[in-house]
């Protein structure tokens, strides 16, 4: 959903790895016409921590991102509300399970890649350290955040990867959904009470910015973007998908009735798109570092989610371990 991480150093310290000159010029010929890549073939090893930098952060934001609507299933204001929630849950839940799963056929393991998001060496998107302070949060999330996400999981469909492509088409299909969910419950508050207005408002105000962050720094200072689109592995640049998300959702919004908190944005008829105003990065690179306001209330919510399910991991290894026992003893 959330592909921040070609941006955001994470390194391992390690010295990257040298290539065959050969194999790899082949490679690139590779990418060039847009082949497939499969996890069996040859890849460069950079082509290969790429991934795993970008499906890992990818799995982690899904999962993570469960939370900020997870404490409104209670509170939702009517049953089909309550559903329709828990049912965009489980799907981001499903969404997570297969980035992890596309990870593996890296080479990297799972439980590796749940205790890099829980010792805070990878990342998560940025826009899951924010609060969802009231029920129009929820719609603002799938109107919004949803929205940017699908704007920038389209073109993953068409990823070199051959096993995160594939993952991206359900998820996008199933995102497409969020949207229009988030989209159907802003616009059933914007026909209710002035109370009810000025809170779909009061919410588009506070996720607005932190939305347009989501797809990462400009071109000119993403350190990864270059060799990604070499690689077909991002097809369309953070300044273009930025431009398109805001360039659609202007449009939405005056279908819902509602304005955004940024004086600077208007139709720029020379350049055929809207103009707006200047991100503050910086807000940016704090969420981003662990200094968000939800940065240490999310990480140890999955931190505990993980520990209390210890035993469910047990319980399920050791039933395995039987039924393999048995397998054998029946074979011999």
């Amino acid at each position: 959903m959330y592909t921040q991480a070609m941006d955001i150093p994470h390194g391992d310290g390690k010295p990257a790895a040298v290539d065959d000159p050969a194999r790899a010029a082949a490679f690139d010929e590779r990418a060039a016409r847009g082949e497939f890549v499969e996890a069996k073939d040859w890849m460069p090893e950079a082509y290969r921590k790429t991934l795993i930098r970008q499906i890992s952060q990818h799995a982690h934001s899904e999962v993570v991102g469960m939370l900020p609507e997870g404490n409104w299933i209670s509170r939702a204001p009517s049953l089909k509300r309550k559903a329709i929630l828990l049912a965009k849950i489980q799907d981001e839940g499903g969404h997570g399970l297969y980035l992890y799963a596309a990870a593996e056929t890296l080479g990297v393991s799972r439980d590796d890649l749940i205790d890099a998001l829980h010792s805070g060496k990878a990342k998560y998107s940025s826009i899951f350290n924010y609060p969802t302070l009231t029920w129009a949060d929820i719609g603002v999330i799938g109107w919004l955040v949803d929205g940017a996400a699908i704007m920038n999981q389209v073109p993953l469909c068409r990823c070199s990867y051959g096993p995160y492509a594939r993952a991206m088409i359900r998820i996008c299909k199933e995102e497409s959904f969020h949207q229009r969910q988030g989209f159907d419950a802003l616009h059933t508050m914007m026909q209710g009470t002035d109370a009810q207005r000025a809170m779909v408002q009061d919410a588009v105000n506070r996720w607005w910015w932190p939305v347009l962050m989501m797809f990462g720094p400009h071109d000119k200072d993403s350190q990864h973007s270059e060799t990604s689109m070499k690689w077909g592995i991002k097809r369309i640049s953070n300044d273009e998908l930025r431009q398109q998300f805001v360039d659609a959702t202007v449009e939405q919004g005056k279908v819902l009735g509602v304005t955004f908190p940024d004086p600077d944005l208007r139709w720029n008829e020379a350049r055929g798109h809207h103009d707006f105003g200047t991100i503050d990065w910086s807000e940016f690179w704090n969420v981003v570092n662990g200094h968000g306001p939800c940065n240490r209330e999310r990480l140890a919510a999955r931190v505990g989610a993980w520990e209390d399910g210890a035993w469910v991991r047990e319980a399920a290894l050791a039933h395995a371990r039987k039924r393999a026992a048995r397998a054998q003893s029946a074979a011999a």
